[in-house]
């Protein structure tokens, strides 16, 4: 029987390469036309945390990029070149429709393609394909632009207006940081803001994330990890627009009105307004197994796998299925992990 691995994006690939390794007969099934995952979506001027030789999946390291931290589009020729490497198996444009259980402990996968039988399954598919949109009062009203992180590209289309960004998190400092170069803005945050040191990057954060979870398995009181660092990478642009004195935030509006947001302050008129607002785990397609959820994670875990059920594994949805496991480096050690747990079971 086959493993199917939903999901060819960096959590896939790096799934797919242990599962290589280790002689299993599996399969990628991918939804996007072509190879790079979600990093071919993202706003063009977005780069990594970290060096390329700290952005690597298991077995090849990222091509080096020398003018700073690579670019979306290096990661996208990584990991198009890293698919290649391996030969692996990446079926694509498919889309999974739902998973459903089998008869002798196996599952149905059901696709736009056709079906698929698997002995296991490996979840791969990240957040980016579900924005969070909050329910505000008033965003019907509103007779503005209303976008989303997911959606952004470029700050031209905001040239020469008045523009609200709404988020805490570093997506919203990065596109505050672009958009504020051509537009009038205003940063609204639940709370304030929390910057890391200027010499923090990916690497720090793997670092810390790591130790927190040697720790706690050894029984050690909870060091907190990263959030106890902050929460906004200085990258080069969010640096300069610290200098531009653009990084103040506002307390966040209580409604949106026509023409604004209604705030402590009163009204204020905005052209637009980006919501910056996260992201949840793309994981519609496991309804009908009615999988169990914690207050902390929407799947119930034992590892990196569902409680009591251990086909059933998760990688790459951030820290509840490993430590820094939505990173590219991160999820190339929880991939090992959960493959090699996988195949003593199907041993």
């Amino acid at each position: 029987m086959t493993t199917v691995v939903i999901g060819g994006g960096q959590a896939g690939l790096a799934a797919g390469y242990y599962l290589r390794r280790a002689g299993l007969d599996f399969v990628i099934l991918d939804d996007q036309p072509r190879p790079g995952g979600s990093w071919q979506d993202y706003w063009p001027s977005l780069h990594l945390f970290s060096p390329a030789e700290y952005s690597r999946l298991p077995g090849w390291p990222m091509p080096p990029w020398p003018q700073g931290f690579p670019p979306a589009s290096h990661v996208v020729d990584y990991l198009t070149a890293y698919e290649k490497k391996y030969d692996l198996p990446v079926h694509r444009p498919v889309r999974v429709e739902s998973v459903r259980r089998g008869d002798h402990h196996r599952y149905r996968v059901e696709t736009d393609s056709g079906v698929f039988d698997a002995s296991a399954i490996v979840n791969a598919t990240g957040t980016w394909s579900r924005p969070f949109w909050p329910n505000y009062p008033g965003m019907r009203s509103f007779g503005g632009v209303q976008l989303h992180a997911a959606d952004y590209r470029t700050p031209e289309q905001f040239s020469g207006r008045e523009v609200a960004i709404v988020g805490g998190g570093n997506s919203a400092a990065q596109i505050l940081a672009e958009i504020s170069t051509v537009a009038d803005t205003v940063w609204f945050t639940a709370r304030e803001p929390r910057f890391l040191a200027d010499d923090v990057d990916g690497r720090v954060l793997f670092d810390v994330a790591s130790d927190r979870a040697r720790a706690l398995a050894s029984g050690a009181a909870d060091s907190g990890g990263v959030t106890g660092l902050g929460d906004i990478v200085m990258v080069p642009p969010v640096k300069d627009a610290r200098e531009r004195g653009v990084l103040h935030s506002r307390r966040m509006f209580t409604e949106i009105v026509p023409d604004g947001v209604l705030g402590e302050d009163g009204t204020e008129e905005f052209d637009a307004i980006v919501w910056c607002t996260g992201f949840r785990s793309a994981l519609r397609h496991l309804r009908a197994l009615h999988l169990p959820s914690t207050d902390s994670s929407p799947i119930a875990l034992n590892g990196n796998h569902v409680q009591d059920e251990p086909t059933m594994v998760f990688l790459g949805y951030g820290d509840w299925c490993g430590p820094a496991s939505a990173t590219l480096i991160g999820v190339g050690r929880t991939a090992r992990s959960a493959v090699s747990a996988l195949v003593k079971t199907l041993s």
